[in-house]
């Protein structure tokens, strides 16, 4: 047994109150033989109290860098949305711009819902030419009336092969049931319902944003935050 070690812990835990990792470290020695070797001594109630502020201020600050760490890497791509968006690429363009009009202005997600079919396979074209998404990165919701409900298969199937993307990509469908006041008379005025498409990527949605703002001739801080 390392008994000079083993004593020193026992005085750091009793004199100074260190967690068991900080005394490990300072020993050079495993958490697991320094909790074995304090487990009987008791912190007194300032000592916990100091522990566990130290705690929470680590936390905080492992946070805060966590926090920045991921707002420098969406300005980044927000930069490289820029810097597409100076090739003058008229698709391109206009795949932001559509995006603009009608996408979520989501974080970290570019999901984009139309009940056009034409608007949304350009859309997922516009993501596959430009962001190097592969069609399993893709993801497809339908979102249905209570009168698609014997045809959901169906209108799935057609939204898929619309996009040329398999069922892989796939989630579950949303449909909107009857109200008891409605008397069941809404029937027939969206044949396929309406289709969400995206995609959870940071990289894409961020840089659609940059290539916005530079098209734009504008400033959004806050598609950042």
């Amino acid at each position: 047994m390392k008994t000079e070690e083993r004593l020193l812990a026992r005085e750091l835990r009793a004199r100074e109150g260190l967690s068991i990792k900080g005394i490990a470290g300072r020993l050079g020695v495993s958490p697991s033989s320094v909790s074995l070797w304090v487990r009987d001594i008791k912190l007194t109630p300032a000592q916990e109290q100091a522990m566990f502020t130290s705690a929470y201020r680590r936390q905080a600050a492992a946070r805060e860098r966590t926090v920045a760490k991921r707002r420098r890497a969406r300005v980044a791509y927000q930069e490289e949305g820029r810097e597409l968006a100076r090739r003058g690429d008229v698709t391109h363009a206009a795949g932001c711009m559509l995006y603009w009009a009608e996408g979520d202005k989501a974080r970290n997600q570019a999901r984009l819902s139309n009940c056009d079919p034409d608007l949304l396979r350009f859309f997922v074209e516009f993501l596959r030419r430009y962001f190097d998404v592969q069609d399993d990165d893709i993801r497809v919701t339908c979102h249905l009336f209570a009168d698609h409900v014997k045809k959901q298969r169906e209108i799935e199937g057609f939204w898929l092969e619309t996009l040329g993307l398999t069922e892989r990509s796939l989630c579950k469908s949303f449909v909107n049931v009857y109200s008891a006041a409605s008397k069941k008379k809404r029937v027939n005025m969206l044949l396929y319902g309406t289709c969400r498409v995206g995609v959870s990527r940071t990289s894409v949605v961020q840089s659609i944003y940059g290539s916005i703002q530079e098209y734009g001739g504008f400033e959004r801080p806050e598609w950042l935050d």
